[in-house]
């Protein structure tokens, strides 16, 4: 009953051969299955060869005490044959055989050393047995060791000894023997084909309930949709040996859950921000043909309208942006960047916007060569050096300060994948004066994507992309960034980028 159920459960749930090689359950199955039927087999010749040698043993044990008993009667007797009367009779002889023999049903002949049978015990036994001189050549061939005889289709242990210048001939009937180790072998291969059945369907079972947890993990991985991300795995339900692969399940569940949010929500907000500069174009566009207008109207109008229009190109330029860097960096992307020229670069671009509102850049530390994609960093340090130029308080100072650090690697990183290892990071710090205080909930919130905080909505009108493509090229980068307020109005944005 358990070997049909656990066959019937392993048919029902796994198949047994994917791409025609056998699946890991079935192999595990074949693999203990083989093991307990070499063990069967190792068993079985065991316990064969062990019953057998006993009867040899108590076979061989009756033949000495027999060889013994009739060595007795040998040196007590004169053996002769029928035809000189002056000894015993041979009725008598036999007689005397016969009770010196036993116990044993042995049968016995006795020759002399020519072979001429002088006693038969029984009386028939010789006439069964060979030709004359048969007891000689038995003891030319064994000497006094036991050896197996097969007369008229009955088998016999025998043994020759040679005693008194007389050869005697020993014979104990084994068909019993035979027919017992006939049955208890049929017997013995029945109970071993048994226990093997019952041990391949226990073994079967088991290995049935110890991947059972795999099947409950496949089958929650094949349920994964969009509607269906929260679906997560007890632990608790787990043996040892499979909780890491369900808490790595779960983390990935918690991670697609995540970013499959994000994603929807990337969709809706850039919706909503194509939504507005288009909306604006198409009203732009009836008012202008609603009716004719003046020549300077018509450049008015198309001045405002380019503006949206780079407004909008800028927009799809920084989604662009984000999902290339979403995917990360490959090694052969990563090339030696000048970190001290392309931050001086970047502040002479900027420089005269900051001039306007009484801003300086003060640039301190040490700033060395990096790794990374120079397109990409120099965006990064544009957005940073602009966000800090545009919310910055007017006659304020910009502090730049770089230094060489040593922080541990992140887990799953590209460059240095194993997790734990430390690596050289130049460290690069922005910070600014605020014209209004923030706390570091409300800084924390402005690395997400399209957020705008309302105190700087007057100030600039961006797509609320900076700081999030700032985030996203860091990442991308295998490096590290911290945002965080002090004292309220001072606003510091720390990035570590990898040294070459």
């Amino acid at each position: 009953m358990t070997a049909l159920l656990s066959l019937r459960l392993l048919n029902n749930m796994t198949p047994i051969a994917t791409d025609g090689r056998l699946s890991l359950l079935w192999r595990t199955i074949l693999l203990l299955s083989l093991c307990v039927i070499v063990t069967q087999i190792f068993l079985y010749v065991w316990i064969q060869r062990s019953v057998n040698e006993h009867f040899e043993q108590m076979d061989a044990e009756i033949l000495t005490h027999a060889a013994f008993n009739l060595r007795q009667y040998m040196d007590s007797n004169s053996i002769v044959d029928t035809s000189n009367t002056k000894k015993k009779p041979l009725s008598q002889q036999t007689l005397a055989l016969q009770n010196a023999s036993i116990d044993y049903e042995v049968k016995t002949v006795i020759t002399d050393n020519n072979g001429q049978v002088l006693i038969s015990v029984p009386t028939g036994f010789i006439n069964q047995s060979s030709h004359h001189g048969a007891v000689k050549a038995l003891w030319q061939k064994h000497h006094e060791q036991p050896f197996d005889l097969k007369i008229n289709d009955r088998h016999y242990r025998a043994i020759v000894i040679q005693h008194a210048s007389r050869l005697a001939l020993i014979a104990l009937p084994v068909d019993v023997h035979h027919q017992y180790l006939a049955q208890f072998n049929r017997q013995l291969i029945v109970i071993l084909i048994a226990i093997t059945f019952l041990l391949v369907s226990i073994a079967a079972f088991s290995v049935h309930l110890g991947f059972a947890p795999l099947a409950t993990i496949r089958q929650k991985m094949s349920r994964i949709n969009a509607d269906q991300l929260d679906d997560r795995i007890v632990i608790a339900d787990m043996p040892s040996e499979l909780r890491a692969l369900a808490e790595s399940y779960n983390a990935m569940m918690v991670k697609l859950a995540h970013n499959f949010e994000t994603l929807s929500r990337f969709s809706d907000d850039i919706a909503h921000e194509l939504r507005t500069p288009l909306a604006t174009l198409s009203t732009q566009t009836q008012v202008m043909l609603s009716k004719p207008r003046a020549s300077n109207e018509y450049i008015e109008q198309l001045h405002h309208q380019h503006d949206t229009l780079a407004q909008l190109s800028s927009l799809i330029n920084n989604m662009l942006l984000l999902a290339k860097t979403q995917k990360g960096l490959i090694h052969s992307q990563f090339n030696r960047v000048d970190s001290d020229l392309l931050l001086t670069k970047m502040m002479e671009y900027y420089e005269w916007i900051a001039e306007d509102r009484a801003i300086t850049f003060k640039k301190t530390g040490d700033f060395k060569t990096i790794l990374g994609d120079a397109s990409l960093l120099q965006r990064l340090f544009a957005n940073l050096i602009a966000n800090a130029v545009y919310y910055a308080a007017s006659d304020s100072i910009i502090h730049i300060n770089g230094k060489i650090v040593t922080d541990k690697v992140a887990e799953n990183r590209q460059v240095l994948s194993s997790s734990g290892m430390l690596a050289s990071y130049l460290q690069i710090s922005f910070t600014n004066r605020l014209t209004a205080p923030m706390t570091q909930a409300e800084v924390d919130k402005l690395s997400e994507r399209f957020y705008r905080h309302h105190k700087t909505l007057s100030m600039h009108a961006g797509s609320g992309l900076g700081l999030s493509i700032v985030h996203a090229i860091v990442n991308a980068h295998n490096g590290k960034i911290a945002i965080t307020v002090k004292d309220g109005y001072y606003f510091e944005v720390s990035i570590k980028l990898l040294l070459a």
